[in-house]
């Protein structure tokens, strides 16, 4: 039978008694001492698991939900370290009534690891302030007030060294001078100066601290914003057939740096393996001549350490370092961490590799490609601490060679406890290594090795081509919270991947493809043929290059009619001299009123780039494109001019909507800078 809940039973089953009560609050050994709620503390990545990304110089603004019972004030600040600080520095936060939330920044100015948190106390002195002044205005006595406000500007002086404990003192004093009038007292006592010389020394008891410090590592500028060029050193030759050096590669720099790149990236330099080589088009057998795949590390000669000898050595590497550098560019090496079957580790460690139960080697296989010359390496086998040592020696020894920059091969075919382990061994002593991430898989795979520590991304933008698909990406890429650790960089072709856009769309195709990539993203890339137009698969359907330069050596005119070196030129120059292109989260979608035309705006100060894409690399396209004249703060009666950047030319254009024609073989865009008059 069901009991009324306030029957003598249910309470006398329930209730403590007075002793039961004493008893527990005696067996409690300490109440909280918190006097804020603090919640909600952003930027952060998995709730601090993760370090937030910025670069030298940006801004890093802080935001938080802070709350207290009843009517107190409440100040809050961030505190905030640098690489080997032990004392915090404090920046001020400000309450958004609208939001009701509080925010602050401060400015990162070193490379390395920082950490923030968040802090709120009560404002005694600020809400004694408030209620006095409410007081006043309605006309009530307020000596008692006066004496409270005393005792509190007197508990504040204790805390005060120096020239603000006398002048904190002396307000108190006066505060309790009944000889003053009121009006002279209450002037006194809601003077601004008092809170600022009280809230040099904040109570201690008072504070409430953030339950934990938020990471936050700093890169370099150039890991934000830098455009990289691929190229084999093996093609450098000017005869064809003939297998390139670092000597003729250093003599294509020159070219390279005139178009405006920041990162020439190198594919594997190492030693290429003779057992199950490679041959044209990926075949098998491979031709005495053929010179296999560089992914196909390792040789009688050494393995990932060395560099094949028909490329030089490793005098003439250096030297080719110190041209790019010369020439003000910085060289990004392949971290490929597999090996050819003729790899020395083969015979030094084959515990290191997936042995079979009939014991030969695992070689690697995307079925249904297969890679019989590369076996991949068993990062979880018994002696995984001896393997994953020499990977991260591997890092060292071309560290101290005088690389910076690495693009790492496959990265989520290895375990991401190894990644974390790494990247965080490297940056002990090496802070300002970059590394980019070559994944293409899964979104949460590419997300989590991001969090983990890769500098940069690989990312989906080579197969998002409609006007929804790039919107729908960018908007991810650039509008949530994956800007606090997701750096994305734009290839526009690959060794590896040469969409059916390009393959199908001709010269065309490449302007377009060149400008979005380059305006959308501040990290960019080409693999060199993309300034040739070269188009040609191995066969229908498939993304692989026809004579891929994977397998065999390329020897190009770089100046072939058709070529688009002016386009990648100027499109360069347009990056280094506009800020707006140099900014991940400041690109915002605008309307277009034909969807083969992309309509978007770059923001930066004193920088407002309008940009206008044809996407269809077949045909003219016309329409007319909204412009954000609010966001400008541009009056929608009053006429404004814009520059094309690509042609020199300039327009004047009057209120939000306006008209647009751009013919993919003359013009397949426009970047429109916006002039302030």
């Amino acid at each position: 039978m069901d009991r009324d809940v306030n029957s003598p039973q249910r309470l006398s089953r329930t209730a403590p008694t007075i002793t039961q009560v004493r008893k527990t609050t005696r067996r409690s050994r300490s109440l909280p001492t918190a006097h804020l709620v603090i919640g909600s503390v952003t930027p952060a990545v998995d709730g601090g698991r993760h370090p937030v990304k910025r670069v030298v110089g940006d801004v890093v603004r802080v935001s938080a939900d802070i709350y207290k019972d009843g009517h107190d004030l409440v100040k809050a600040r961030i505190a905030y370290r640098g690489p080997g600080e032990g004392e915090w520095t404090f920046a001020p936060m400000e309450y958004d009534y609208n939001a009701d939330r509080w925010s602050g920044r401060f400015v990162v100015d070193r490379v390395g690891s920082w950490s923030y948190t968040v802090e709120a106390w009560p404002d005694g002195i600020g809400t004694w302030q408030s209620e006095l002044r409410k007081k006043v205005e309605a006309g009530r006595d307020v000596s008692s007030e006066l004496m409270e406000g005393a005792a509190l500007i007197e508990h504040a002086a204790r805390r005060i060294k120096g020239d603000g404990r006398k002048r904190l003192a002396e307000w108190g004093r006066k505060l309790r001078d009944s000889s003053l009038g009121s009006d002279d007292r209450v002037r006194i006592g809601l003077d601004g100066e008092l809170v600022e010389i009280a809230d040099e020394r904040i109570d201690p008891d008072l504070v409430t601290r953030f339950d934990r410090e938020m990471p936050l590592w700093v890169d370099r500028p150039s890991a934000a914003f830098a455009a990289w060029y691929e190229m084999f050193p093996r093609s450098q030759s000017a005869t064809p057939g003939k297998h390139g050096t670092f000597a003729d590669a250093q003599r294509a720099l020159r070219r390279i740096a005139e178009l405006g790149f920041d990162v020439v990236y190198l594919p594997p330099i190492h030693p290429v393996g003779k057992t199950m080589r490679k041959g044209r088009n990926n075949t098998l057998p491979a031709g005495p001549d053929d010179p296999g795949s560089p992914w196909a590390i390792g040789s009688d000669e050494g393995g990932h350490t060395a560099i094949d000898s028909r490329l030089g050595t490793m005098a003439d590497f250096r030297a080719f370092v110190r041209e790019c550098a010369r020439l003000g560019m910085e060289v990004a090496l392949d971290y490929a961490l597999q090996c050819s079957p003729d790899h020395p580790w083969l015979k030094e460690h084959p515990e290191w590799f997936f042995v079979r139960p009939d014991g030969t080697i695992k070689y690697a296989e995307n079925p249904p490609k297969q890679y019989q010359d590369i076996y991949p390496l068993d990062f979880w086998c018994e002696d995984r601490v001896s393997l994953w040592e020499a990977c991260r020696d591997l890092f060292l020894f071309w560290i101290q060679e005088g690389v910076r920059v690495f693009r790492v091969d496959n990265p989520h075919t290895k375990p991401f406890a190894f990644w974390e382990w790494v990247l965080e061994e490297l940056r002990r002593d090496h802070p300002d290594v970059i590394l980019l991430s070559e994944a293409f898989t899964r979104p949460k795979r590419m997300k989590g090795l991001a969090k983990v520590g890769f500098t940069q991304s690989y990312t989906y933008f080579t197969w998002r081509n409609t006007s929804w698909e790039l919107r729908d990406y960018l908007t991810e890429l650039t509008a949530t919270d994956m800007v606090d650790y997701f750096r994305p960089t734009f290839f526009t072709n690959t060794p590896d991947i040469l969409h059916e856009y390009l393959q199908k769309g001709g010269r065309p195709a490449f302007r377009v493809r060149l400008l979005l990539a380059a305006t959308l993203s501040p990290l960019y890339g080409i693999y060199s043929g993309f300034e040739l137009c070269e188009d040609a698969a191995v066969h229908e359907g498939s993304e692989e290059y026809l004579h891929s330069e994977k397998y065999e050596i390329r020897v190009r005119d770089w100046n072939a009619p058709g070529n688009i070196n002016a386009d990648v030129g100027q499109i360069n120059r347009i990056r280094k001299a506009n800020p707006a292109l140099q900014i991940l989260d400041n690109l915002r979608f605008c309307t277009s009123e034909n969807d083969a035309i992309l309509f978007y705006h770059k923001h930066a100060v004193g920088n407002d780039l309008l940009i206008a894409v044809n996407l269809d690399p077949h045909s003219a396209q016309a329409g007319i494109v909204h412009v954000p004249l609010a966001e400008l703060g541009i009056s929608e009666d009053r006429p404004y001019h814009v520059e094309d950047l690509l042609t020199g030319a300039r327009y004047e254009w009057r209120g939000p909507r306006n008209f647009v024609m751009l013919n993919p073989s003359t013009a397949p865009g426009h970047v429109l800078r916006v002039i302030r008059t």
